[in-house]
């Protein structure tokens, strides 16, 4: 008679955890939405960040990465022409 396979265990999920402030009002929104839409504030937020959570836990792709010239609307000479122009019209 053959012998049972023995069962996998399942690996063990290990959390990590996130805190940030919210005003009283925020808290109080949140809630009151959670309330009207039947979920938890945590289920809330998690589906919020989803986006973020599930794809880039291994790379972040090249073109989610702010280049250094993207920061500078204007290059060098050019922004100090457009600031004074902007006082000096102001």
């Amino acid at each position: 008679m053959p012998r049972p396979a023995k069962k996998r265990r399942k690996k063990k999920v290990h959390y990590r955890k996130v805190t940030f402030m919210l005003t009283a009002r925020q808290k109080r929104s949140l809630e009151n939405y959670c309330t009207a839409r039947k979920t938890t504030p945590t289920r809330l937020i998690k589906m919020a960040i989803r986006k973020y959570i599930d794809n880039f836990s291994e790379d972040v792709p090249p073109k989610y990465f702010v280049r250094e010239n993207q920061l500078e609307l204007f290059g060098g000479s050019e922004a100090s022409d457009h600031e004074t122009a902007r006082k000096v019209t102001s």
